[in-house]
């Protein structure tokens, strides 16, 4: 707890010295009273980019203009548009180009490339992930190994923190591989856990993956355009992220996939097949056997839909414009600065912070536990009544992300101090 309350002009300062700070004016911020509210649910769903009703309006205009033609005439052709998107999905998520494509939803995702990656056999058939998965992922986990023909009971390892503790640790994964990898298939974690927050060192655990013969995917639906990543150098397998949280790009928005570039010419790995996984150069000959291309688009199934792919192109721009490295700096100052306010006003208050205070093991939230009181009524409070959207997990969990590119200082002082007055309420 600092020695005295953090005023409101020392947020203010901090904003007026942020580079960053006109970012806010590119979304569309929901209103509070006479002005804004602020917004922490971006590891939700992220807020809409103002350049988007145009973009939107352009693909629009050019298919009431020339219907099917739009496909090669349109101001940006949507027979090739997925390739618009490859470059700066690939800076976005440290990868190659040939490496990244942008299909279907996270989920969906998940499944096409564990068709690829898991393997079962009979000495190694098990997938590890964390006790705290979202329940998307376990699901989907759950579900393949049954498809298999073996007992997800049995199947699925989930790891726990340890005790007293509401994260899982990085080491503590790794040392799980080190001494009971050997029946592992496949080892498929969030980069960045949905409830703790927590950030765990993908480099690492990767490593030890692969050191323990298992197959190594990530889910980086909190990670992409929250933390960096370098997937190509991490040599990670595979990975799977949708774009509608930290990337701003719609609810239910299209999903990203990551394979390394080891794994592109590998014509022994199965895969689901459809128009789009074909070589685009004689698609239109319109065979009736799949002709490989050794990219990631080799697991794409459909033509893309442009009307949804519109978003994600308009939030990749923006990325690639402000770059990761700035975001991920003003992300540490911001998430640093909330947590400084909320030690503040813990003090007698029934709340703590649950995601780890190292800032290189964490993203851009922080997860609030508390103590006697129903999570979702505290959050529905701080909307209502002080204009502080923040995301809340039954019983007892706020979540607040203060995403680097519309938060703001005194953003993060509003939070803490609605927090601190509801609760007193």
């Amino acid at each position: 707890m600092s020695a005295r309350p953090i005023s409101e002009d020392d947020a203010r300062a901090r904003d007026a010295a942020d580079e960053l700070a006109t970012l806010r004016e590119r979304f569309h911020v929901p209103p509070f009273g006479a002005g804004e509210a602020a917004y922490f649910a971006g590891n939700s769903l992220g807020l809409q980019p103002k350049a988007l009703r145009a973009r939107l309006g352009q693909e629009l205009d050019d298919w009431a203009r020339v219907g099917v033609e739009g496909h090669l005439e349109a101001a940006r052709p949507w027979v090739s548009y997925h390739e618009l998107l490859r470059e700066p999905t690939a800076r976005l998520v440290g990868a190659l180009p040939a490496e990244v494509v942008v299909m279907n939803s996270l989920t969906v995702n998940l499944h096409v490339l564990m068709i690829s990656f898991y393997r079962p056999a009979a000495q190694r058939f098990k997938i590890l992930i964390e006790d705290s998965a979202f329940p998307s992922d376990s699901y989907a986990v759950r579900s393949q190994v049954a498809f298999h023909g073996y007992d997800p009971d049995e199947a699925v390892v989930r790891l726990k923190p340890r005790p007293g503790e509401a994260a899982l640790r990085s080491e503590d994964v790794v040392e799980q591989l080190e001494r009971g990898g050997a029946d592992i298939a496949m080892v498929l974690l969030g980069a960045v856990n949905y409830y703790s927050g927590e950030y765990l060192d993908i480099e690492a655990i990767t490593a030890a993956g692969h050191a323990a013969g298992a197959q190594v995917g990530w889910d980086l639906a909190h990670a992409a355009g929250n933390v960096i990543t370098r997937l190509h150098d991490w040599e990670v397998d595979w990975a799977a992220w949708c774009s509608y949280k930290y990337l701003n790009s719609g609810p239910g928005s299209l999903a990203g996939a990551f394979v390394h570039e080891r794994h592109l010419a590998d014509r022994s790995l199965p895969k689901l097949a459809g128009w789009w996984s074909t070589d685009p150069a004689i698609r239109f000959d319109m065979g009736p056997v799949v002709t490989p291309v050794d990219t990631a688009d080799s697991w794409q199934l459909s033509n893309p839909p442009i009307l949804a792919m519109a978003p994600v192109l308009v939030s990749l721009e923006i990325f690639d414009e402000v770059g990761m490295d700035a975001l991920r700096a003003k992300s540490i100052r911001l998430t640093g600065y909330l947590e400084e306010l909320l030690d503040d006003a813990a003090d007698g208050r029934p709340f703590e912070v649950i995601t780890p205070r190292d800032a290189q093991r964490r993203g851009a939230q922080l997860s609030v536990r508390l103590s006697g009181h129903d999570a979702g009524k505290v959050s529905a409070a701080l909307r209502r009544d002080h204009g502080v959207y923040a995301d809340s997990r039954r019983p007892d969990v706020i979540r607040l992300a203060p995403a680097p590119l519309y938060c703001t200082f005194h953003d993060c002082w509003r939070a803490a101090r609605a927090l601190a007055e509801v609760l007193d309420a």
